[in-house]
């Protein structure tokens, strides 16, 4: 790490990028510490960055690359704001603004892409839980790091009441709540996470883990800013890497514009992969797992860098 990212003294023609953070992870969480010899290997000097710290200048910045400001869920509006004053900011504001509502599900799934099954209750909207058999899952539309998400048994009726006390919480705080089914696939298979990130010629793949199953209950909270997450490597099949490149190419703008991207996918109920997330803001990027992962980063990095 080289100096605050208030002092921006010259670097002799380097260019300077900062990755952003929150300041729970003001010196970067330690996934991302991994990127930092190659930045600095391919000559870039490289700074951690809180979004919110009113000291920073953006402006000396060639390149600002989103990567853990993990607590702008509670404040999104804010968060949103500032991404827009940041012109070298990757990914882009209006991809922020789009990717931080999970409402952009709807739309993927309006264009055609396989997604989890979702239906949205909005602040004021009446809610009962469903009445078919499976497992489902409530969450709000802005989150972050599987907060404020719980597990629900219908056959249950403590259950039912404590989805429908959870959808209330969310709604009388003026969120949006979704709710999907719970794919049983998750306990098994789990998510696989695809990881791409850019290159001379657009997005491209870089590599992938395997999630475990995080939730096992309803939602009476969490400490911190995330759940634990378990992560193996995954080598991921054609038909996960094909619809992957579906989900991609419905992005706002174009897969062209992105530093980086993480596509979530589960087995749906005929065993066919489907999209569960689409990451385009902070997601983790698992850089640890995978040989060779922090440096394509980097190369990626560079290739934004050129672009400038």
């Amino acid at each position: 790490m080289t100096d605050h990212p208030t002092h921006h003294q010259s670097t002799r023609g380097k260019p300077r990028v900062a990755l952003v953070t929150c300041s729970r992870f003001a010196d970067l969480y330690p996934d991302d510490r991994l990127v930092l010899a190659p930045l600095a290997a391919r000559g870039v000097t490289v700074e951690a960055a809180v979004w919110d710290d009113p000291r920073v200048d953006w402006a000396g910045y060639d390149l600002v690359v989103l990567r853990s400001p993990w607590d702008y869920a509670p404040r999104r509006d804010e968060f949103v704001a500032w991404a827009g004053t940041v012109p070298t900011l990757v990914n882009p504001a209006d991809v922020v603004r789009w990717n931080t509502d999970k409402r952009y599900l709807g739309e993927l799934a309006a264009a055609g892409v396989p997604t989890v099954p979702t239906s949205w209750v909005a602040p004021g909207d009446d809610w009962a839980p469903p009445s078919t058999p499976g497992r489902y899952v409530v969450k709000p539309t802005v989150s972050a790091g599987s907060l404020d998400t719980g597990r629900y048994d219908p056959a249950d009726p403590a259950h039912r009441d404590l989805a429908v006390a959870h959808v209330r919480r969310l709604t009388a705080a003026g969120r949006t709540a979704m709710v999907q089914p719970y794919l049983d696939a998750v306990d098994t298979a789990g998510e696989t996470a695809l990881l791409f990130v850019a290159g001379p010629d657009g997005l491209t793949f870089s590599h992938a883990i395997r999630k475990g199953a995080m939730l096992d209950g309803p939602d009476l909270g969490v400490e911190g800013l995330y759940r634990p997450e378990r992560i193996d490597a995954r080598t991921p099949t054609g038909e996960q890497l094909a619809v992957a490149g579906r989900v991609l190419a419905e992005v706002p703008g174009g897969p062209g514009r992105l530093l980086y991207a993480r596509v979530d996918l589960i087995p749906g109920a005929d065993g066919a992969p489907v999209l569960i997330e689409l990451e385009l803001t902070e997601p983790s990027l698992f850089l640890g797992h995978a040989d060779g992962a922090a440096g394509r980063l980097a190369d990626a990095v560079l290739v934004h860098l050129a672009r400038r």
